[in-house]
């Protein structure tokens, strides 16, 4: 993991080097539980200005040399400062580079910005245990966000996730399942932790779907095999999962 972070960073320093560059930090499962088997390099960078074009294709193109086999998969998030201080919600994300679309990203497509509800529980992620790699402590750079915009930013996430059930099937279940306990306790917790959680609250015929999700993230399975969980199961866990979510979303009720 340290050879393959020090490049994400010497890269990031060498596209956009200081005074552009404000911080850059590790964040997620990394940070808190300890990385599982199937877990990202969270990296979150702050900028002072967007980038230019040849920057967001550069930074494309050399991440897909650096995630993945043999290493892990990196999610690299960037943000501009201005646009999250003071913060507002949905803010804006300056680019994202994530493993899923590497397929998008070999076909030559390259991450514009957007407005990214989901940035409120980043952003609220790496202030509460984000890893120095480049700049001052996150505390004293990035804003507090509040409660209320995070729950928002997981009730906007739902429908996303639910589309991509039967392509990441073993991820959507464990985010929507973190969705949930962020609502109802108002903490963003590790994957495998909601899981467990979620566990113990769901009702007993849409256990084992989320539990298969669990044991393969841990690696106490060696790959997903949804057709022992039983037909339909994961499409109904997934719905009971967002029916708990959307119970208690800000705007429910």
């Amino acid at each position: 993991m340290t050879a393959q972070l020090e490049e994400v960073v010497a890269l990031v320093r060498e596209l956009v080097p200081a005074p552009d560059l404000v911080a850059v930090y590790l964040y997620g499962s990394a940070t808190t539980t300890g990385l599982r088997p199937y877990s990202d390099l969270d990296v979150f960078v702050v900028l002072r200005r967007g980038l230019w074009d040849e920057e967001r294709r550069g930074l494309t193109a050399r991440l897909l040399g650096i995630s993945g086999a043999p290493g892990r998969p990196v999610e690299l998030t960037v943000v501009v400062l201005g646009d999250v201080v003071p913060w507002r919600y949905p803010a804006r994300q300056e680019y994202q580079y994530g493993e899923w679309l590497r397929e998008a990203y070999e076909r030559g497509e390259v991450p514009g910005a957007r407005v990214e509800p989901d940035l409120a529980v980043l952003t609220r992620m790496v202030v509460a245990d984000g890893r120095v790699l480049a700049g001052p402590p996150a505390g004293e750079v990035l804003p507090e966000v509040p409660a209320e915009d995070v729950a928002r930013a997981v009730a906007a996430g739902v429908p996303g996730l639910l589309g991509e059930l039967a392509e990441d099937t073993r991820n959507v279940l464990l985010t929507l399942a973190r969705g949930w306990v962020t609502l109802a306790t108002g903490d963003v917790v590790s994957k495998d932790a909601a899981a467990r959680w979620a566990l113990d609250r769901l009702p007993e015929e849409h256990r084992p779907a989320l539990a298969h999700a669990r044991e393969v993230y841990l690696g106490e399975e060696e790959e997903e095999n949804w057709g022992r969980v039983g037909p339909g199961r994961v499409a109904d866990c997934a719905a009971c999962l967002a029916g708990r979510v959307r119970e208690l979303a800000p705007d429910s009720g």
